[in-house]
């Protein structure tokens, strides 16, 4: 499916209380990532979640953050989040650090999915330049943040449904 074809959602639903969602975001392409977040945010409003931000150096960092914030709801009077949303932006380059920095995110953050079943959305953009970029974060139906928070509400209600919130 090209870009062109992206899906239109329809609004997002989700029984229950309005969610806490945490965005984790390294801002390296800041309007991008900026890009990203507003889309969902604008999806979130809609189900009048609560959304609260934390900035990470870089791409690399972001599995690691996601960790830290799951071990931050085990402590007692810690935060509680319902879903996490992982945001950032890779540009390929004119090295193998591109490679090496993709495939260390995502399975980061996959692994930390698998194991925890916590809802994330994942929104890590691996492109080939900026342009490609500033196309999937602009305000429109192609904003991969828009399809972020669909994924994490989507999961969200699954584990509502199943009773694990």
């Amino acid at each position: 499916m090209s870009t062109a074809d992206a899906p239109e959602r329809k609004a997002a639903t989700l029984p229950g209380d309005p969610p806490r969602i945490l965005v984790i975001e390294a801002p390296y392409y800041r309007t991008v990532v900026e890009g990203m977040r507003h889309g969902a945010e604008r999806v979130l409003a809609e189900l009048d979640a609560e959304v609260e931000v934390a900035e990470v150096a870089g791409a690399y960092e972001l599995p690691a953050a996601l960790r830290l914030a799951l071990e931050a709801q085990g402590v007692e009077d810690g935060p509680q989040w319902d879903g996490f949303l992982v945001l950032g932006c890779v540009v390929k380059g004119e090295t193998d650090h591109y490679s090496f920095i993709c495939d260390a995110v995502c399975k980061g953050i996959m692994d930390i999915a698998v194991e925890t079943g916590a809802p994330i959305g994942f929104g890590l953009l691996t492109v080939d330049n900026l342009t490609q970029a500033e196309a999937r974060s602009a305000d429109d139906r192609h904003n991969k943040g828009i399809e972020c928070a669909h994924a994490v509400i989507g999961q969200i209600a699954l584990a509502r449904r199943w009773g694990l919130q």
